[in-house]
């Protein structure tokens, strides 16, 4: 693979000496869970005070036969109910991560639309393969939609989101709503998604993605983890893998944001490409010169752009009655 480093946004450059190079193991798992999680609770600190944001930590039901959920929910105090609610889901290769570490960005959310917003703490793989991770996000959302109006929540306004893996399960839940029929969504709101098991096997990688912070190694791992078994296998659902859906018709109407370094550059264009085929109204941002996480990097201009985008894009869903 070509070195992607002369094309990188000079202005996130100094993000990739915050986040220590990786590759995912069993072996290496728990050190790097909590590495991060260090990195994490240090951004937290440094989150600005929003005192007119209520925040609470509930369990909820899960799925049938499973643990309950944790979530945290976050009420915006000082405006007129009912309010839109998002469904928050974090990143993490669905193998690392907590509600906790996706705090600051929802509460920016919460502080920039006025909708209230739950974020769920969902299983993680190894321990918890598929089905597990997107029942416990379905089991969240139910939640929110059966308590929008204890929550102050209009229940026709209800949006779901997420990074990175968590914009692979927004992907795979917004198909499972869909299917089951129980419950009403106006958005989803996919972060540089992880969509497609089947890019591992690819034998023409694009030469100048994946090479900063999630890597191709990491994204086998990933994928395993979560399918218990090799990706690219020909039996992989849907709800797993979102990609592997045969057909998008019925879907929410989407926003895809992604950089032109980041290892999923082409399958969620390709996504995109697929949704708008579908009929689906769709939304595609694709960012010069950003690796995977790059918003991370507030101050950078291509950051704010991408800020602006998704609530630009939250807020337009929001006020559809």
């Amino acid at each position: 693979m070509a070195t992607s480093k002369h094309l990188i946004d000079p202005e996130i450059m100094g993000l990739l000496d915050i986040i220590p190079p990786f590759e995912l193991s069993t072996e290496q798992l728990e050190h790097t869970r909590a590495s991060l999680a260090e990195i994490n609770s240090q951004a937290i600190v440094m989150t600005p005070e929003y005192p007119d944001i209520a925040v609470s930590e509930r369990r909820i039901p899960g799925p049938e036969g499973a643990p309950d959920v944790r979530v945290l929910v976050y009420l915006p105090k000082n405006v007129s109910t009912p309010t839109p609610g998002l469904l928050w889901i974090h990143g993490g290769g669905y193998v690392l991560g907590d509600a906790d570490q996706a705090d600051p960005g929802v509460k920016s959310i919460v502080a920039e639309t006025g909708c209230a917003a739950v974020s769920v703490d969902y299983r993680l793989a190894p321990e918890t393969p598929h089905p597990g991770p997107v029942e416990d996000c379905y089991a969240a959302l139910k939640w929110l939609y059966t308590n929008a109006s204890e929550l102050g929540v209009d229940a026709t306004r209800i949006a779901i989101g997420g990074d990175s893996a968590g914009g692979g399960l927004t992907a795979c839940l917004a198909l499972l709503t869909r299917d089951r029929g129980e419950v009403p969504l106006v958005f989803q709101l996919l972060i540089y998604p992880m969509l497609d098991d089947r890019t591992v096997t690819t034998t023409d990688p694009h030469p100048y993605t994946g090479e900063y912070v999630w890597t191709s190694a990491s994204n086998r791992f990933g994928w395993a983890s979560l399918l218990g078994k090799e990706p690219g296998s020909p039996d992989v659902s849907p709800y797993a893998a979102a990609s592997r859906a045969e057909y998008l018709e019925g879907l929410p109407p989407a926003f895809i944001g992604v950089g032109t370094l980041d290892l999923f550059l082409e399958e969620d264009i390709e996504y995109a490409r697929r949704l708008i085929r579908a009929g689906v109204p769709t939304e595609l941002h694709v960012y010069p010169g950003a690796f995977h996480g790059f918003p991370m990097m507030a101050e950078a201009k291509v950051s704010q752009a991408f800020e602006q985008d998704q609530l630009n894009a939250l807020r337009r869903a929001f006020s559809k009655k």
